[in-house]
């Protein structure tokens, strides 16, 4: 049987999609493998939203090629689409399949490469058709592309115009999922909050259709863009299976900068959004994305947009260096930002984050919320093992306990006792949990 390893770099969409192509390939019966070595088939899924990210795309194509000079490389994503020529001509590639084409990968493989398989009929029955670092939580792409030019994206370049998949084939996924015993979706996509703009639907009416046809224990969302949430959209989340986290992507707090970068969204609605979002639901947990240093960011506009923030407050916020890229607007801007000051920025609200997750994560202390338990425990020097696992807002928690009891892929009612680095403790209820033989040893 062949075999086909499947990694992407860059955002989450990207690795929705190999979860997406490792379904298709194992149904036609193709084998999945951790291993590059032993592919016959490897499939390699670019970024290029940084200068850096691309030069790291070509990076791994060559590393797999070198360690794998026998199989086929297919290399697709946003920097083989912005970079067609560039890539194939990299050594080792032997398809390049731009982010256009990418609903075809599969199909193109077999056409394109002539590579045998088993007959779909022949893969072991019952087999999991599902990619994933890990067993919990899977990735849903549900539209591709973005209307919108944000003038420091490169991404909407290489994405090209919104397509959005039907309500149909996103239920029908999502069951697949259920049935492969996943705990966990994470709604994905360019520009998630612009679903259906194309196939006359929303964001709104497509979740609603997730939980009226699907028994998926948790909806999670991706990136959204805060401008593209209806006035009904927080009535989702009265339903416990959706959980009260987003993340929605700011880029700076202070408005000049903002019509700079072209964001369609100020400072003033997003605040009312999250408080909105924060007065309906219970323990709700925004993160964010803020870049520093664009272009003509002044002193003041810094330290305004850090003043905004911090009132606003965010569970976790990404924090990206401006760096330019050729083919965004923002490239050709006046007055770049030198690299010392845009790295003092950078430390300046780095610091700033650390605080504000520190806090957000104090004041759950003493709840007791369901874990979802992720696999893959570590094991510690006293015996004990470490499980990793989210809260539903989306909170990073740890417990130490006897390697008898499996919490793997497992949704248990915990309390948070202790704020620990950028975790907090939490104590299972292990009441139901299965055990064999020997007693629990919580840490303390």
């Amino acid at each position: 049987m062949s075999k086909v390893f499947l990694t992407a770099l860059g955002c989450r969409l990207n690795e929705a999609e190999l979860q997406r192509w490792a379904q298709e390939y194992q149904s036609i019966g193709y084998a999945i493998t951790q291993q590059p070595e032993e592919a016959s088939v490897i499939v390699v899924n670019t970024c290029a939203v940084t200068g850096e990210a691309a030069r790291k795309s070509r990076q791994v194509i060559r590393k797999h090629h070198r360690k794998s000079p026998k199989a086929k490389m297919v290399v697709t994503g946003c920097y083989a689409s912005l970079e067609e020529q560039e890539a194939n001509e990299i050594l080792g590639v032997d398809l390049v399949v731009p982010n256009t084409e990418k609903d075809q990968l599969v199909a193109m493989t077999q056409s394109v490469l002539d590579i045998p398989t088993m007959p779909a009929m022949a893969t072991e029955p019952g087999a999991p058709a599902l990619f994933a670092r890990n067993k919990e939580r899977a990735f849903i792409k549900v539209q591709d592309g973005c209307r919108y030019r944000c003038t420091f994206c490169i991404v909407t370049v290489a994405r090209g115009d919104e397509r959005s998949r039907t309500h149909e084939s996103i239920i029908d996924e999502v069951n697949q999922h259920v049935a492969d015993g996943i705990q966990e979706i994470v709604i994905a996509g360019v520009h998630v909050g612009g679903y259906g703009s194309d196939i006359d639907s929303n964001l709104f009416a497509l979740v609603q259709d997730i939980l009226d046809k699907t028994e998926i224990p948790r909806i999670r969302f991706a990136s959204v863009e805060p401008w593209d949430l209806p006035d009904n959209f927080f009535t989702l989340f009265e339903n416990k299976r959706v959980m009260p986290h987003m993340h929605l992507p700011l880029q700076s707090g202070t408005d000049s900068v903002l019509r700079r970068m072209a964001r369609r969204c100020k400072t003033a609605e997003f605040e009312r959004l999250v408080n909105q979002a924060r007065e309906h639901i219970p323990d709700f947990n925004v993160t964010t994305d803020i870049i520093v240093g664009f272009p003509g960011e002044s002193d003041e506009e810094f330290v305004q947009s850090l003043d905004y923030i911090e009132k606003v407050g965010f569970g976790h916020i990404h924090i990206f260096a401006y760096s330019p890229r050729e083919g965004t607007k923002a490239a050709r801007l006046p007055n770049h930002i030198e690299g010392p000051i845009k790295k003092e920025r950078s430390q300046k609200l780095h610091d700033l984050a650390e605080k504000l997750k520190q806090a957000e994560m104090s004041k759950h202390l003493g709840k007791e919320v369901d874990v979802l338990w992720e696999g893959s425990p570590q094991q510690l020097e006293n015996g004990q093992v470490r499980y990793v696992g989210h809260t539903p807002n989306y909170l990073r928690v740890y417990s130490d306990i006897s390697p008898n009891f499996n919490l793997s892929n497992k949704i248990v009612r915990s309390k948070l006792m202790l704020v620990s680095k950028d975790m907090i403790e939490a104590i299972p209820d292990l009441t139901d949990i299965e055990k064999e033989g020997a007693p629990i040893l919580l840490s303390q």
